[in-house]
């Protein structure tokens, strides 16, 4: 199994724009024929995100992986569109699914709050501290506002 964590940037026109979050990945042995294991670090409001946990339910990683997809897909598509699009019908936090649905100007209210305070470069950084007892980890960087990956690094 390989570990490593990606710095992730949200999408721009959404409310998640400005923040930065780590997120944890973890490739299997049998990866790219098992899909990998995404977490988010720092807290994130999110109907699909645990807040706790920092799971992601997203079908696409965890019942409909297939091969073809790789790292770049998750981050320049899956996740981005996770972030734009919530699904509040298959939450992972309840709470953040019922605003969504009741009073959505609140949840954007409420997103945005939790970027502020829990998803600066120095909330990434101090989660990524925590974690990073591991001298094999590797870090990547990825800004999902950029076109390409040019800010990856292995």
């Amino acid at each position: 199994m390989q570990e490593f964590y990606v710095r992730f940037q949200g999408p721009s026109d959404t409310p998640f724009t400005g923040g930065v979050w780590k997120i944890h990945v973890e490739l299997p042995d049998q990866y790219p024929y098992k899909s990998p294991s995404i977490g988010f670090m720092n807290r994130i409001f999110h109907p699909n995100i645990d807040e706790v946990s920092g799971s992601v339910c997203l079908d696409v990683i965890n019942q409909t992986w297939s091969p073809m997809f790789d790292m770049i897909n998750i981050f320049e598509v899956f996740l981005p569109q996770l972030l734009r699009y919530p699904n509040p019908t298959d939450p992972l936090n309840g709470e953040a699914a019922a605003l969504l649905m009741r009073e959505p100007t609140k949840y954007e209210l409420k997103v945005k709050d939790y970027v502020s305070r829990y998803a600066t470069k120095e909330a990434a950084d101090a989660a990524a501290e925590e974690s990073s007892d591991d001298e094999d980890m590797s870090s990547v960087n990825f800004d999902s506002s950029e076109d390409e990956a040019a800010g990856m690094e292995l």
